[in-house]
């Protein structure tokens, strides 16, 4: 039996890396430059969850294809859970994270470890056309602190300054295969992965 196909509503390509890693060996999941998709959905919602699903529910209407979208960012307990929904815009558009990362280490620099908890939340949401009428969402975080200083090559957005205590380095310095285990959207990407293996793979 041939993979289901999902468009997957990102342009971003290392998300993509790790959103394959988990869902390819069920689902053939293409991004929306595969499937050549060109849409910028505004993200105007009050939640990660109504974010992921604006923008799954829109292209799935453009396209008449099953999505998946997701919603994610990190929420640093000291700053009030910013830059939360707004992590991909913090501090501009168009700001190159290695700047967010040092402005956030920087008004970070005298907080004691016990007051730079953080957690990175991830939310996949999935709209399935006709006949199936469906829409879904799950919800995977991970718990750690904001470093004292930029470490590790392997990860994107703010991964360099996401510190694990348990693992003694950031999610930037963990290999693809073991973030994946633990990461927010690895753990929401396989809570939607078993949803949709229901619905599917009977």
């Amino acid at each position: 039996m041939s993979k289901k196909k999902i468009i997957f509503a990102t342009k971003n390509k290392d998300k993509m890396k790790e959103i394959k890693a988990v869902l390819g060996d069920s689902f053939d999941v293409m991004s929306m430059e595969d499937a050549g998709i060109s849409a910028d959905i505004i993200e105007d919602g009050k939640t990660f969850e109504e974010n992921a699903l604006k923008k799954a529910v829109e292209i799935m209407e453009m396209s008449g294809e099953i999505v998946l979208a997701d919603d994610s960012g990190l929420e640093i307990d000291f700053l009030n859970k910013e830059p939360g929904i707004y992590s991909a815009r913090y501090m501009g558009e168009n700001t190159p994270y290695s700047i967010k990362n040092n402005k956030i280490i920087e008004i970070m620099k005298d907080v004691p470890d016990e007051k730079r908890t953080a957690r990175f939340v991830c939310v996949i949401a999935a709209a399935l056309p006709k006949p199936y009428n469906k829409k879904l969402t799950s919800r995977g975080t991970i718990e750690g602190i904001i470093g004292y200083e930029i470490q590790g090559e392997n990860g994107f957005g703010y991964d360099p300054i996401f510190y694990l205590p348990e693992k003694n380095c950031t999610t930037a310095q963990l290999t693809m295969e073991d973030k994946n285990k633990i990461s927010h959207r690895g753990r929401a990407l396989r809570l939607m992965k078993k949803e949709l293996e229901n619905i599917f793979i009977k």
